[in-house]
């Protein structure tokens, strides 16, 4: 789950780092009040959940009330790569005297969490890991939630050289490390981590992504959640206990297990097809779960054709078998199927199907190329 830049700050506020203040606003005469309650010059910050909003226009400085204006409404009437822009955060504009980039993140090749800094920060840091890549120092967590006493000078003083600059900079990463831990978070990221004309640090913006798996421990961040850049299907889907991520093809998946529903994917792609979608059904036995992953999956008017792939253990056989019998009675299925049932229950799950003329592939690569050719004709 992702959150704004003005959620994510507060969430960093809460946690003791210094931040700069500032409030978000959808009105223009709500953020009027605000700015001259701040003083000028102040930041407008456009709120949406994806990149580039700077070099679209969505952030801007303004230093008085015309400016001010202008640039509120514009902003407000911006898309940024789709998006509306329904909220502007505004805060006080720093005198900036030295930008960093300060981000806790996982290692999935190492299996670890790593914190990511470097004394290049800003909005070309991305710019800067690929034409600079030894700016950008790592520091490994080995496994802990807090700094090794005995590692963390060489890794301070690689991208804070000043040692006056070491103390602060070792509390906001501390923080920023609680931070991640304490909220399950698969991102937490400051950039750019500012130090001001004044030597005042400051949490400058804020970019936080949390684990969904671990959303069940904190029910207090649901709160946070944007639902309108969530898609419909996918949140239905996990509403209904399904895995499902929409993709970009045409042959529409239900597979069980998530290996599994890989190991699927994959193959359609190698036998020259494009699956339009991700969907577990497994993890328990039941007919309903069939009928609802059709629901979904027929929504798509991409999909032509839909590819069931089952290999019975907890999810038997017989049971997706009766799911689909169950659809074709409620829906109206005009888009062909290739099933391949295997596992528990598998002949009696071939029985109820030859009820309604349909056959199970002997194999997962006799299915595939079955989808893939049916998803071809329908194309052609």
């Amino acid at each position: 789950m992702k959150i704004h830049e003005y959620q994510a700050i507060q969430l960093f506020k809460n946690a003791g780092m210094p931040t700069p203040g500032g409030e978000v606003v959808s009105e223009l005469a709500q953020g009027l009040t605000v700015a001259n309650r701040l003083g000028y010059p102040v930041v407008l910050k456009s709120q949406v959940l994806v990149g580039g909003r700077g070099k679209a226009g969505g952030i801007k400085v303004v230093k008085n009330e015309i400016e001010f204006k202008e640039h509120f409404v514009r902003i407000r009437a911006l898309k940024i790569k789709g998006y509306s822009v329904e909220k502007i955060f505004i805060v006080p504009a720093i005198e900036i005297k030295k930008e960093f980039y300060a981000a806790v993140a996982i290692d999935n090749i190492k299996g670890d969490v790593v914190l990511i800094a470097s004394a290049e920060g800003g909005v070309e840091i991305e710019e800067t890991a690929k034409t600079n890549p030894q700016a950008i120092k790592k520091y490994y967590m080995n496994g802990q939630k807090t700094i090794d006493p005995t590692r963390w000078p060489e890794f301070i003083g690689s991208v804070f050289p000043d040692a006056s600059d070491q103390k602060a900079a070792t509390d906001i990463l501390q923080k920023l490390i609680t931070v991640f831990f304490t909220q399950d978070c698969s991102l937490a990221e400051i950039n750019p981590l500012v130090k001001d004309a004044k030597g005042n640090w400051f949490a400058a913006d804020a970019k936080v992504n949390f684990d969904d798996n671990a959303a069940f421990r904190h029910p207090d961040l649901e709160v946070l959640r944007d639902i309108s850049y969530e898609d419909s299907d996918e949140t239905e889907a996990k509403n209904l206990s399904l895995s499902f991520v929409k993709m970009d093809g045409n042959v529409g998946c239900i597979v069980n297990g998530a290996g599994l529903a890989m190991a699927t994917m994959d193959t359609i792609k190698l036998l020259g097809g494009e699956p339009a979608n991700f969907l577990d059904v497994g993890g328990s036995s039941n007919p309903a779960k069939v009928l609802n992953a059709l629901k979904i999956i027929l929504r798509n008017k991409n999909v032509k054709s839909i590819l069931i792939n089952i290999f019975g253990g907890i999810t038997r056989c017989d049971d997706i078998a009766n799911g689909i019998l169950q659809a074709r009675k409620e829906l109206n299925i005009q888009v062909p199927m290739a099933v391949r049932l295997i596992g528990t229950n598998e002949k009696e799950a071939k029985e109820i199907l030859k009820t309604v003329n349909i056959v199970s592939h002997p194999t997962m690569r006799s299915a595939v190329e079955e989808a893939v050719r049916l998803a071809k004709k329908s194309v052609g």
